[in-house]
Parts: C-alpha cells; structure tokens; sequence
C-alpha cells in the first residue's frame, strides 16, 4: 500500500489560513491555500494597511511556532503601543505610551508579507474564487468539491474555511448568517502626516488615537509610509446608512459635508476633530480619485454561534467567529484556532502516515471537534469582552468610560506590583 497523501484545502488566504499553511508546511503536510484576490506586489505590500496588536497566548503563540518570532519583530514599529483618549473637541483626555502593553503592532499587509514569505509558492493558488462547497457522500467517507468557476472543480479529504464573514465553506456546517452589528465603519488613510500635517500629527500621537461622543467614534492608527490610518465609526440601526444620508458611491471629499454638518453624526464636533476628518476625507480622495467612500455596515455572526461537527471539513477565523473589534481578537483568535488545528492534523497524518485516508479521518475526527469545542468556548468568552467594550466606547460618554477604563488597569497593576 503506497503512503497516504490526504487531499487538504485551506479556503482563504487572510492570517489564519496562511498561518495555518506555515504551520502545515513546516511538518511536511501537503495542502493549498485558495486566495480569491490576486497575488500582491511589493509596491502593493508597502501601502498603508490596517495595524493589528498581536497577543501572547494567541497570534504570538502561533507565530512563534512557526518560527517567524525574530522575522516578526524585524516588521514591528510602525506603530507604537501607546494610547490617547480625547472628547469630541479634540482635547486629550488621557494618554500613555503603552507602558502596560505588550501587544506590538504589525501592518496587516506586512503579516501577510510575513507568512507567504514562508509558503513555497505552488501551495498558494491566487486569484482563485470559491463559488461553491458541496459535500460528495460516498458509501465510506464524504468528500468535498470546490467550485471555483473559471478555474475548475477539485475534490478534497479535508476543507477548512478561512475564507472570512461571508464564508462559502461555512454553507457546509450550518445556516448561520452575519447579522448587522449596529454600527458603520469608514475607513480614509492620511499618507506622510508628520511632514504634512505636523499639528494632527501631535493630536494622534505616534500610537492609537480614540476621540468619542454621542455613541460615535473617531479612531486612527500610525503605519506604514508615515501614515495615519482613520476609522469614523456610526452607531445606528440603519443599516443603509450611506444610502440613506446620500453619501453611497460619492468620493471621501464629497462625502464630508454631509458628515460635517449633521447634528446626528459629526456636526456637533469641535473645530479640532472637523479638521482632522476633513484633511483624512480629502487625503483619501486625492490618493484614490476615483473611488467612492470606503463605508461600510459592520457584522457580527449570532452569539455562541457554533455548528454540529461534520467530518472533513471545519472552519477558523472569521469564518466561524465574526465579531466587531472592540477587543482586537478577530486575528489573533484566527491564528490561534490554526495552531490548535495544524496540530490535530499533524497528530492524525504522522499517526496514520503509512496507512490510508479511512484511518486518517478516524484518528482526526474526535482532534477536530476537540478544536470546535476549545474554539467555540474561547470565541464566546472574547465575544462577551467585546460586547462590554463595544457598550464602553460608544456610550453617551465614551471618552469619560475609555479613561476611566486606562486608569482602572494603571491601578490594577499597580496593585499588582507592590
């Protein structure tokens, strides 16, 4: 009998897929990662992208096992840990520089960078769409084919979906649904701010910056090329809500006036905070001409959403945990979900190596919905943080509660310390 080779797809090539193929990869498991977006250039991986803080237990752990730590570090420093807290007129109610942190930051075009840096290039089929997933019972095990349209069909062993919020691959494991979180997001990039905008760079400082009031949010974080990364956040049950305040498909510069001048968004800002979104509204336009606002409705899946274990296929990150990221765990829960997966998969194949696929799935079945069970126990106790953070930061009083937030954990490790 010829050594089995089990047929192992990782749909999506966000953190937790390409983690998970690192991790696969260094043990000498066959498997491929199917990316729908086209494979990033340099140029492209140099741009200013989102900043993400990395935990111990979670990312770091996962990076560390793949033996990536020192690259890792290599790739930090963008932006720092520190943090600032204003109100709605832009006056800094608390800041730090990040002394109890220990959460480095990373560009998430610099952790991809990272990671497929570290796969061989055939396991990553870029470009690839998945349009379907649907399970081919035979009389001893189910196999799973993938459409991916233009690109033919192919049949696998073993599925997992890291393909994201609207995950094709979670169709498999249940009827579950995003649902609307009751917030917008708008997302506008200020390139080269220190030079450029010296007095908004000194307000935002050189870490994360968070200006709150009315259950909305200004936020922004320091990156690449000198950049200052800027989220506008709405509370609302609309949600249509550009639609509705007639800002779909107009430019960020287009778009302002409306945000600016309504009572029931930003118009009750100071002048300080209306600069700030106006010179990131322009920026963002000026770099994108063409492209409309970067707004967007923001989802969660079902609370304790979890699904009956079915064999061969599951699924990790967000894909089976979507959640708001009032806690920054989405990515490390991601990472995380692939460093106990890749080791169930590792403990199966080198149990069964010499054997065939039947034993293979018999030994990896009962380590999988071990993984589920762990997974969805972690995703419920980090989505109820993320809920009592949400609550905090867009309440009435948001920058009063964030303070009081920063000085309740200065005092707790104090306490700690003495």
């Amino acid at each position: 009998m010829s050594p089995f080779s089990p047929r192992v797809a990782i749909v999506g090539g966000g953190p937790s897929g390409l983690t998970l193929g690192v991790l696969l990869n260094n043990r000498n498991i066959p498997f491929t990662v199917f990316e729908y977006r086209a494979k990033p250039t340099e140029e492209e991986l140099a741009k200013p992208s989102g900043m993400l803080d990395l935990h111990d237990e979670s990312g770091l752990a996962a990076l560390k096992e793949c033996d990536l730590l020192d690259r890792f570090n290599e790739l930090t420093g963008e932006c720092s840990e520190s943090q600032r807290v204003a109100d709605k007129d832009g006056n800094i109610l608390y800041k730090d520089e990040g002394e109890l942190s220990q959460r480095p930051e990373i560009s998430r075009h610099n952790l991809t960078k990272l990671l497929v840096e570290r796969l061989p290039a055939e396991r990553i089929k870029w470009g690839h769409k998945l349009l379907s997933a649907t399970s081919l019972s035979a009389t001893e095990r189910t196999e799973y084919e993938l459409d991916f349209g233009p690109h033919g069909k192919y049949t696998f062993d073993i599925v997992v979906g890291a393909d994201g919020a609207w995950s094709k691959v979670r169709s498999l494991l249940t009827k579950a649904k995003p649902q609307y979180e009751g917030r917008q997001s708008i997302t506008l990039t200020v390139r080269n701010i220190t030079n450029r905008w010296p007095h908004l760079s000194e307000l935002i400082g050189t870490g994360s910056f968070s200006a709150l009031h009315n259950r909305h949010g200004v936020m922004s974080q320091r990156g690449p090329q000198d950049s200052a990364r800027f989220y506008i956040f709405f509370t609302t049950p609309d949600e249509h809500f550009a639609k509705t305040k007639g800002i779909a498909g107009n430019s960020a510069a287009s778009a302002k006036e409306k945000l600016l001048s309504d009572n029931t968004t930003l118009g009750s800002w100071g002048p300080k905070m209306k600069e700030l979104v106006t010179v990131a509204c322009d920026e963002e336009t000026r770099d994108n001409p063409n492209a409309p606002i970067d707004i967007r409705p923001m989802y969660t899946l079902p609370e304790n959403h979890s699904w009956a274990h079915k064999s061969g296929a599951t699924l990790i990150g967000d894909a089976a945990h979507l959640m708001a990221p009032w806690a920054g765990e989405g990515v490390n829960l991601g990472m995380w979900d692939a460093l106990d997966l890749s080791r169930a998969v590792t403990a199966a194949y080198y149990d069964t190596k010499s054997k065939d696929d039947m034993g293979f799935l018999q030994i990896l079945d009962p380590l999988v919905v071990d993984v589920e069970e762990k997974m969805a126990a972690r995703a419920k106790e980090k989505a109820e943080e993320v809920q009592v953070n949400g609550e905090m930061l867009f309440a009435e009083d948001g920058a009063k509660r964030f303070v009081e937030f920063f000085h309740r954990a200065y005092a707790n490790a104090g306490a700690g310390e003495s």
